[in-house]
């Protein structure tokens, strides 16, 4: 990553103990009110169109509740969907979604050397997934980076368990995200707002861990509402309030909320309150490498054409 990736990393940590238990709470009451990533799967989906693939193994990372997972069955029958999310509550639900066949329970036996009744749906901390090197032909992930501080340990973990030739689609949020209520509320007083990566440092990190023609592009989407509660009660019920250690705790008493409201106020159109997202979407290759694990150069003997 670019020095200014790392200095923003190490000045906006994020408490990860805290986003587990806000996503834990998130299961029971996020679907529904995940409008956002469901239009963003549905735009990774249709990128799929364009793209020659068909894995035999394809995981889901960061899953939360399995709502993606219907999708990835329909477009890749003959293949084997898995799911990983760190929040032991979305697993559940992610794992009652869809009954997985017997045959599923074998192949994870095969892949994490666990008894067969394990279900094809795992709690795993996706800087350390408990999945073989090259196991894997497709990793989806649908707005999960938001919630790592740093992408680089991430995408080196899915850049292992990715075969070669393998995919990584993915989609993350910009640093234009919820610009309306990062303008609004006091400033200088420690991070409000979730801050995100910016797209050309997810590029520098991309190609860090070993990925090869990094695709990617941005596009803002804009929802609206009638009043600030409801956005506020969406990231809620999502779990993607602010979790940045660096948070303020309050917000300067009933003042300053009155404040924030009446600036979020000044925003609002057509009768209602826009909450701006901007939407990062990529898709990147494991190539074949180009040295071995001890830094040796490997030469690959191509067969010579037939004489004419």
């Amino acid at each position: 990553m670019s020095a200014r990736a790392i200095d923003s990393a190490s000045e906006f940590a994020l408490d990860r103990k805290l986003l587990r238990r806000r996503f834990e709470r998130a299961a029971a009451t996020c679907d529904g009110a995940d409008v956002l990533a469901r239009e963003v799967a549905r735009r990774m989906d249709e990128r799929l169109d364009y793209i020659r693939l068909t894995p035999r193994r394809i995981l889901d990372l960061g899953c939360g509740t399995g709502a993606d997972l219907p999708r990835l069955g329909t477009r890749f029958p003959d293949a084997t969907v898995l799911a990983a999310d760190y929040a032991p509550a979305m697993v559940a639900r992610a794992g009652a979604r869809i009954a997985p066949p017997a045959a599923r329970a074998g192949l994870l036996k095969r892949l994490l050397g666990k008894p067969a009744a394990t279900p094809p749906h795992v709690v795993a901390d996706a800087r350390s997934l408990p999945f073989a090197r090259a196991s894997l032909g497709l990793v989806w992930s649908n707005l999960m980076l938001p919630a790592e501080d740093d992408p680089l340990p991430v995408l080196q973990e899915i850049h292992r368990t990715l075969e070669v030739g393998g995919l990584l689609m993915f989609s993350t949020l910009g640093p234009d995200s919820l610009r309306e209520l990062r303008a609004a509320l006091p400033q200088g007083a420690g991070e409000r707002v979730h801050r995100f990566i910016d797209m050309h440092d997810l590029g520098d990190a991309l190609i860090k861990a070993g990925f090869t023609d990094p695709v990617m592009d941005m596009e803002m989407l804009t929802l609206t509402y009638t009043e600030l509660d409801d956005l506020l009660r969406d990231l809620r019920a999502t779990g993607a309030s602010n979790a940045a250690r660096g948070r303020p705790r309050g917000l300067s008493g009933r003042g300053g909320w009155t404040a924030a409201r009446a600036a979020y106020e000044a925003m609002r159109l057509d009768g209602r309150l826009p909450a701006t997202f901007e939407i990062i979407q990529g898709h990147a290759w494991k190539a074949a490498p180009r040295t071995t694990e001890d830094g040796r150069s490997i030469v690959r003997f191509q067969p010579r054409p037939p004489a004419r």
